[in-house]
């Protein structure tokens, strides 16, 4: 609920739905503030007015054409003509079917005549709180956006004045084979730092950092995520941008106060204005925020929760069926009949539920990559019909599936002749190619009405009931067709790939869509709202996996988190033990040569398939945990834990150092809880639990195991 309190001309719009508290201000200049997020019954830290406004951000960071900034630099985000214009016009609350709490504000500049609708949504009891913002011009001139911020929050540091000292900015690296990686560094390492006092206006260092993406892997060096967290463990703030294209996110210094600013593509780093003629309207990416009175990990279980009611429901996220896909270490783009026949058995005794051809299906020939964008099968490689192989899958129980990279289309392919070329990203009249690959466009009818005759032809002729959709190149040019700037042609084509994702799940609802961009280049939460797996790399090396199969949890819910499982023959039984513990505590994503494993090696892979299946019904309702902190890629031990209800699962991997370790529990766990080792379960485990912490011991490296505690 949301209370105005006035004081004359100052009034404070205090809003409180659910375990969030957001405090906004009115200046009496009639300017509006969002001064404070924090977990509903913390304590409220209210300064004086002057204190609160020369800390506070407008609620909007806009930047329009031709106007620059009225403080500072226009390199940053905030500051701008634009938004220090903007006045409060209305607030409400809107009415909800279930627990969903809506909040819209409505600013007004003079000037131009534009309005900014902001609104902020919170899901019941999670402490996350959503953030979009629509622009309408309402003005009788056209205007120009060159910035429009989705979030905009100052004095993330209240109550702590010491920011360079007391707190920590964290960043979530993110590149190929080494996805969602964090690390926290000081203030002072990364040049920002206190200057001592001054009777400037606005005094501070001014100083700012900021991660950004540029083009169509969203996540290809950073997750579109962020946070603040304070040295002692007592506070942090989360980020993330839900966005599958371009998008930024600034911290920065103001007076003695730390702001974050975070939206979509903008003009300085992304080549995107807007242009809005009267009474058009345009609506920002969507970003979401989390403040927690804890460390680091505190803030991803509440991600966790907000991710699981922003989704799209889909049965896949309910049931999590295990799937067999023959590429990773395995066929790796070249399949045959004879080769996906000979691991047909083997994935059946394994459990899988779905089994994915990969790349190549299409290819009469090898070196296929610049002939993509047909989708008809290759008869070279199956000379009975992949039609036919694809029913042998299915009597045999399992749903069949295909790769895809239904966005590209290579040069030398013969589709390239078959669209206009408005169908195809172009700068000034040329065809942007990009890794011998054309770029579609999916604002395009052409593109989206060829496309959804391939999709209708494989799902309803081929029965294929799974679509690995990849993506294998970063088109950071954008396109100029029948868009403002190349940014925005970028950001149309962006939203009208979902839309047209989302209508191939309205047409066939029962489909499971796993987005894949090169492993994981696009992990963020515009595709992930959708697509209801995601692939999580395409690293090869087994012993480095365990580092990553205990980051993503960071960034995407267990039960949409698949990572592979490629167990090999020449490999030890630790090893391909190993394997199946990188992804038991996700979804089980299976390749590798399972069709050479000896009868024992088999044995110990279908055991791992088999305890995945009697705790997957846990794993959805689960949230991550971290005894051992985060920052575990080149750590000798590698600790990710689940837990739901009463029960909490640990995958511990042993990579070296000492063979034993002593892992710190959460407050949950009592002395009488159950500590048993689910896989693998013969071998030799010491497991003792001591007050808070559980003594594991593994003879072996690289060794892993899956621990289950029982909480009594």
């Amino acid at each position: 609920m949301s209370s105005t309190s006035n004081h004359d001309p100052i009034e404070w719009i205090r809003w409180a739905p659910g375990s969030l508290s957001l405090d906004f201000l009115i200046d009496a200049d009639r300017h509006i503030y969002l001064c404070h997020i924090r977990p509903t019954g913390s304590k409220s830290i209210v300064y004086g007015i002057n204190k609160e406004v020369e800390h506070a951000l407008p609620l909007t960071q806009i930047r329009l054409l031709g106007e620059g900034s009225i403080f500072g630099t226009s390199e940053r985000q905030v500051y701008s003509a634009t938004s220090s214009r903007l006045v409060y016009v209305s607030h409400q609350e809107l009415p909800t079917d279930d627990d969903t709490c809506i909040l819209e504000i409505l600013t007004r500049d003079p000037l131009t005549k534009i309005e900014i609708l902001n609104r902020y949504t919170v899901f019941g009891e999670v402490p996350v709180v959503r953030s979009t913002a629509t622009v309408t011009n309402l003005g009788s001139k056209e205007v120009y956006l060159e910035t429009f911020a989705s979030l905009s929050l100052g004095y993330l540091n209240r109550g702590s004045e010491q920011w360079y000292n007391d707190f920590q900015v964290v960043v979530a690296n993110s590149t190929n084979f080494r996805e969602a990686q964090w690390k926290a560094f000081n203030f002072p390492d990364i040049g920002m730092d206190w200057v001592g006092e001054s009777d400037f206006d606005k005094p501070g260092t001014r100083a700012s950092i900021s991660k950004s993406n540029l083009g169509t892997f969203s996540s290809s060096g950073s997750l579109p995520m962020g946070a603040l967290v304070k040295k002692d463990g007592t506070s942090s703030v989360a980020w993330q941008i839900e966005s599958s294209g371009s998008w930024q996110w600034e911290l920065g210094n103001i007076v003695s106060g730390l702001y974050v600013v975070a939206g979509g593509p903008n003009d300085q780093n992304h080549q995107w204005t807007k242009k809005l003629s009267p009474q058009e309207t345009f609506t920002s990416v969507t970003t979401a925020l989390t403040v927690t009175n804890g460390p680091l990990p505190s803030v991803f279980p509440p991600l966790t929760q907000y991710r699981r009611r922003i989704r799209r429901k889909h049965a896949d996220n309910e049931n999590l069926p295990l799937i067999f896909n023959d590429y990773m270490n395995c066929l790796k783009g070249d399949p045959t009949t004879e080769k996906v026949t000979a691991l047909i058995g083997p994935a059946l005794r394994c459990g899988a539920e779905y089994f994915v051809i990969d790349a190549g299906w299409y290819a009469e020939e090898p070196g296929w990559w610049d002939t993509v964008g047909e989708w008809k099968p290759s008869t070279a490689r199956f000379p009975g019909g992949l039609k036919t192989l694809l029913k042998e899958i299915r009597n045999k129980g399992m749903i069949p599936g295909l790769w895809m990279e239904p966005e590209v289309v290579g040069v030398m392919s013969p589709t390239v002749n078959e669209l206009p070329p408005e169908a195809f990203f172009q700068r000034r009249g040329v065809r942007v190619v990009e890794q011998s690959r054309y770029q579609m466009d999916f604002r395009h009818e052409a593109v989206v009405s060829r496309l959804n005759a391939i999709i209708d032809d494989l799902v309803e002729n081929y029965h294929v009931g799974y679509f690995k959709l990849d993506y294998n190149i970063d088109v950071t040019h954008g396109t100029d067709v029948d868009a403002s700037s190349p940014g925005d042609g970028m950001l149309g084509h962006r939203r009208a790939y979902m839309s047209w994702i989302n209508s191939v799940y309205d047409r066939y609802p029962d489909v499971v869509l796993e987005t894949c961009s090169s492993g994981a280049c696009r992990l963020d939460y515009e595709m992930l709202s959708t697509h209801s797996i995601q692939s999580t790399s395409d690293l090869q090396d087994p012993i480095l996996y365990a580092g990553l199969a205990a980051g993503v949890p960071t960034a995407v819910t267990p039960e949409q988190s698949a990572s592979w499982s490629y167990p090999q023959p020449h490999y030890t039984d630790d090893l391909n033990a190993y394997c199946m513990v990188n992804s038991i505590l996700g979804r089980v994503h299976l390749s590798g040569r399972i069709d050479l494993l000896s009868h024992n090696q088999l044995q110990l892979i279908i055991e791992g398939c088999e305890v995945y299946k009697q705790i997957r019904h846990h794993i959805k309702d689960s949230v991550p945990l971290w005894p051992l902190g985060l920052d575990q890629w080149n750590e000798d031990w590698v600790v990710l834990g689940l837990q739901t209800g009463k029960h909490l699962y640990l995958g511990i991997w042993r990579r070296g150092g000492d063979a034993m370790l002593r892992v710190p529990l959460p407050d949950i766990v009592k002395d009488n809880a159950l500590v048993q080792t689910l896989y693998p379960r013969a071998w030799e485990t010491s497991l003792e639990l001591c007050g808070r912490e559980l003594n594991v011991t593994i003879p072996g490296s690289p060794s892993a195991r899956l621990i289950h505690i029982k909480f009594l």
